[in-house]
């Protein structure tokens, strides 16, 4: 059976035959989204083909944060073996859409950042779902790694010795530690613009609808507001990042300064380097370049974490490997 009469059958199942169906989105992954409409009823259907793409782990964490209130699709139906799932439609006001027609910043990331607080101030046990696993060491030091893997492949550079590998992995190894001198909880992971809803009608932590998170780990709880106030893919006005990053902080009073601007750094030098290395490997692999345009900032964002001190043999290595000439957007 092709893939539309899988998607017909699929929907004909699960009370929608005969539904009106349009192109809502696809994204980076090999996802698509599609919203059903019958009857005054809506739904968004997700396409995720496997083996490409594995729908059971998006739907353990749906279920799981529904069931804890908070704003994510509830899921309707589901086939995991061919990859198709409906899911609740949360509506059309994405927080890219409403932030790029010159929508409210501080009340849209204050919502986000309510989200946020509200998931970690539950124990890790009651919000972290079975079956996510920690945030390892070889995953980290393999997504980072993308930056001679394949971000230096785009930019017609040369392989790096293996010396020079093993010289990036060992100033990992020794930063990786001071990230996790702060609180750990459930990391939804791709947390930014273009997974936020505003959703009508509710609100505290469930005014912000949150999308994406299948890629879920456990890891130090700077990771997601990092990810949301340095987005890939918008600059993020200064005075709101310190605005909500205060936000997010007199939640916690307990919180130890220091040590969480220094997971922050760190964190932000692994998620750069693994964006902008991922976004080289959308070019090379996957013939999308697109995301391309985002580099500027991404090195604009590596540029401030690295002034951090205890980055600066990090700095000094991509100084020497990857300098200032090779850090452009090709042609």
């Amino acid at each position: 059976m092709d893939r539309q009469a899988l998607i017909e059958t699929f929907l004909d199942k699960s009370g929608w035959r005969g539904a009106k169906r349009w192109r809502l989105a696809g994204d980076a992954s090999f996802r698509k989204y599609d919203r059903v409409e019958k009857d005054g009823r809506r739904a968004v259907l997700m396409d995720a083909p496997p083996p490409q793409e594995d729908v059971r782990p998006f739907v353990s964490i749906a279920r799981h944060l529904h069931a804890r209130g908070f704003s994510v699709p509830e899921v309707l139906a589901e086939d995991a073996a061919a990859g198709l799932l409906l899911l609740e439609d949360l509506g059309d006001d994405t927080y890219t859409r409403l932030l790029n027609a010159g929508g409210d910043e501080p009340a849209l990331y204050g919502a986000a950042i309510d989200a946020l607080i509200a998931l970690h101030q539950r124990p890790e046990a009651d919000v972290v779902p079975p079956g996510v696993i920690p945030y390892g060491k070889e995953r980290l030091l393999e997504e980072a790694g993308r930056i001679h893997s394949w971000y230096l492949r785009l930019v017609g550079a040369p392989a790096l010795p293996a010396a020079a590998v093993a010289e990036f992995e060992d100033i990992w190894n020794a930063l990786l530690p001071v990230a996790w001198r702060v609180p750990t909880s459930l990391i939804l992971f791709d947390y930014h613009i273009d997974n936020l809803m505003k959703v009508p009608g509710r609100t505290g932590m469930q005014a912000c609808g949150i999308l994406d998170f299948q890629d879920a780990i456990t890891g130090p709880v700077t990771y997601d507001l990092m990810s949301l106030l340095e987005d890939a893919r918008r600059d993020v006005p200064a005075a709101v990042q310190n605005l909500m990053k205060q936000r997010y902080l007199a939640a916690f009073p307990a919180t130890d300064r220091a040590a969480y601007e220094q997971s922050w750094a760190v964190m932000a030098a692994q998620r750069h380097l693994r964006v902008i290395g991922t976004f080289a490997r959308l070019k090379l692999r996957d013939n999308k370049p697109d995301y391309l345009r985002h580099m500027p900032r991404l090195w604009r964002y590596m540029d401030r974490c690295l002034a951090e001190p205890l980055l600066h043999p990090l700095r000094d290595w991509i100084d020497r490997h990857v300098p200032p000439h090779l850090r452009v957007v090709p042609a």
